[in-house]
């Protein structure tokens, strides 16, 4: 089944125009390999879950992926059922005859793409000879101490075995394409090349192994991209192993691809490889029949935060929550390459510019952030105790008083309302009341933290929470927790802002997933999403993506600039607020798979043409691998003054009157999509700055 096409689309920057672009999948085998298929850890989850659905329906079942094997994530998430192909079946038959254990199943998320689970653990005893394996093949040596890459290797020599076994079955047909993500995978294709397995392959990395170190330790990492001495900055932190596992599986791949062109040109110097094609991430975008349906459920939404806000802060409620913004911030726990360390500077500063201006605007800012805990916090679970306890106080004083009132009303009566609630309804009352005395500050966390003593984020919080509401929620969310039960899609519709100033981050899906879903957000210059929206957007903070200059600027510039943004966000009212969640959420087709999907088979047609010359030709109007091509770019809203942006305040009106109904959201959106123009070319740095690495690439 071929993807639905856009003129505007087809012809995304990076991405070559190619002449025939249906694929014989009947002839082909597809299987995509990662460590996180079924096994959530990190972004590639998300990237290779919401692929599947437009995946299955080019390939149907010709499409299988590979990762590791976890009984309870098999049990919870995989429907086992035996396998169509038959080749399939037999090479996994001799894995198991063999001593090896191998699961076979649909995969129950939507698209339902069938998975090939490796048992690990069962087969780790045959790790000293596929050690010794990997060393003849390419003399990359495994420290016995790094757990991490043993697996790897142990994952990636049944992924190459279960090859093998699998070409030996089908001969020349069907043609096998093998699609592997990140270092963890990257073993199993480094395998197949040196023994020859007649596959085509592809290797993407979401990430760098050494860039993310380098950024986590501080490093001015994007100036001094040509200057590193890689070898020596691995071996330093002891990972010179596995960047030699990424770097060999990046050159062994028939084509390389990144997710973004910021980590293009970081893997250019990394790795010393040029990608073949910048593949984005995309999400599955669900468009609403009703319109603004997502304004209700972020009104709905909100409204649960409410209700957890009250209970954290009972007996230090001393604000409006009709007149509260919630903030927050969610990714891997990376203080300083997520942007925490930028985001706490910047609450303290935008604290002081709220005292100043007497604004009666309240933050209350979340961390979603994963780290270690052993259980609840016993007073955030006081807190919500309590909360209910009150609600059901009110209820009970309610009912009474409405069925009272009720009866007085028949009565033909005007009650009394000094006499309708009597002396015990007082007393209940006065005890919901006191209970509600807090002597204590609210907790900073909603978890009991095993290293709270040294975790950067409370350290810094315990500073702020003076000053502002902050909540550290250090665990994933979930609709079954007692605390907040909400999922994170839930969570995130509820908030107003989330606040992402990543300085290392290859894509970035946590400000994507806002934009889905009609939710403004802060990101960088130095994030994949944050580059592809500048590239995309004419003026993208008109449409709710803020993005915060971490290129060019020192970091008090940076954090100057990201307090002023959210400073700009507290002075917007509520209808702007509205319009901006209006305008984000048209961008959400940007980020739609069934458009990204293209960067894909763009890549698995370039592969097969290098694998399988004889067989698959490509003809393409421009060969150049990751050259800026025609594409389209937003306008700006047409319902916005055509000023210079600097100049005016940041919101979509710059009106204060309220009532004005000349705004119309089908109209400005129609106009919009009529003025779509071909976007201007990156690269072109502010006046006054000099040439930096990351734009010569040298």
């Amino acid at each position: 089944m071929r993807l639905s096409r856009s003129l505007s689309i087809s012809s995304l920057s990076g991405l070559p125009l190619w002449k025939e672009e249906s694929l014989p999948v009947q002839d082909l085998l597809l299987f995509e390999v990662s460590w996180e298929v079924t096994n959530k850890v990190g972004g590639i989850y998300t990237v290779i879950q919401t692929k599947a659905k437009i995946t299955v329906d080019e390939w149907g079942e010709n499409y299988i992926m590979m990762g590791p094997y976890y009984e309870h994530n098999f049990k919870t998430q995989v429907e086992k059922c035996e396998p169509p192909n038959q080749a399939i079946k037999a090479a996994m038959d001799s894995l198991i005859n063999n001593g090896s254990q191998v699961h076979f199943g649909r995969w129950l998320i939507e698209g339902s793409p069938y998975v090939i689970l490796f048992d690990i653990g069962a087969a780790a005893w045959n790790l000293d000879r596929w050690k010794g394996d990997l060393w003849n093949a390419c003399s990359i040596g495994l420290p016995y101490h790094d757990r991490e890459a043993n697996d790897s290797l142990i994952f990636g020599s049944l992924v190459a075995w279960f090859f093998k076994e699998l070409t030996d079955q089908l001969q020349d047909k069907p043609n096998v394409i093998a699609h592997f993500h990140e270092w963890q995978a990257g073993t199993g294709l480094l395998l197949s090349h040196f023994r020859k397995i007649p596959l085509a392959t592809i290797f993407t990395t979401h990430a760098t192994l050494l860039g993310r170190y380098l950024c986590a330790g501080n490093a001015d990492f994007y100036n001094n991209l040509d200057k590193f001495n890689i070898d020596r900055e691995a071996g330093e932190r002891q990972i010179y192993h596995r960047y030699c596992l990424e770097r060999a599986a990046v050159h062994c791949a028939h084509v390389f691809t990144t997710v973004s062109q910021i980590t293009a040109v970081e893997a250019n110097h990394m790795l010393h490889r040029q990608p073949d094609v910048v593949t984005p991430n995309g999400l599955n975008v669900r468009k609403f029949s009703a319109m603004h349906e997502f304004q209700n459920l972020h009104s709905m939404n909100k409204a649960k935060i409410q209700e957890f806000v009250r209970g954290h802060f009972y007996g230090h409620l001393d604000f409006d929550l009709e007149k509260t913004l919630f903030f927050f911030i969610a990714g891997r726990y990376e203080f300083s390459n997520k942007g925490a360390d930028l985001f706490l500077e910047s609450l303290s500063r935008l604290n002081y510019l709220l005292r100043v201006h007497k604004s009666d605007v309240t933050v209350v800012v979340f961390f979603i952030m994963p780290a270690k805990t052993n259980n609840f916090n016993v007073e955030s679970l006081k807190g919500q105790a309590v909360r209910k306890q009150l609600w059901d106080t009110a209820q009970f004083v309610k009912e009474k008083f409405g069925k009272r009132l009720y009866e007085s009303l028949l009565r033909g009566e005007i009650p009394d309302m000094s006499k309708i609630l009597d002396r015990d309804d007082f007393t209940i009352m006065k005890r919901a009341i006191y209970g509600t005395q807090r002597h204590s500050l609210p907790p900073v966390t909603t978890h009991n933290m095993l290293d709270d003593s040294t975790d950067p984020i409370l350290m810094k919080v315990c500073s702020l929470l003076c000053l502002m509401p902050i909540v550290f929620h250090p665990e994933f969310l979930s609709s079954t927790s007692p605390l907040l039960p909400m999922d994170y899609e839930e969570f995130v519709r509820g908030c107003h802002l989330g606040v992402f100033p990543s300085y290392y981050e290859p894509w970035g899906y946590t400000p994507g997933e806002c934009t889905v879903m009609g939710i403004p957000s802060v990101t960088t210059n130095l994030s994949g999403f944050g580059c592809f929206m500048e590239e995309h957007v004419s003026d993208p903070s008109e449409y709710g993506i803020y993005i915060v200059d971490r290129r060019f600027r020192s970091a008090d510039e940076s954090c100057n600039q990201l307090t002023q943004f959210m400073f700009s966000f507290c002075q917007q009212s509520r209808r702007q607020r509205i319009i901006q969640r209006n305008r984000t959420e048209r961008l959400s087709d940007l980020l739609d798979w069934r458009y990204l999907g293209r960067f894909y088979m763009y890549a698995r047609h370039l592969a097969l043409s290098r694998s399988f010359p004889s067989e698959f030709k490509m003809d393409h109007l421009n060969i150049a691998p990751v050259s800026p091509t025609q594409g389209f770019r937003y306008p700006r809203p047409s319902s916005v003054p055509p000023s210079p942006s600097a100049s005016l305040h940041s919101t979509p009106h710059h009106s204060d009157e309220e009532d004005d109904d000349t705004y119309d959201e089908e109209e400005e959106a129609e106009r919009d999509r009529q003025n779509i123009k071909a976007p201007f070319t990156l690269g072109a740095e502010p006046e006054g700055k000099s040439k930096q690495p990351l734009e010569n690439g040298k």
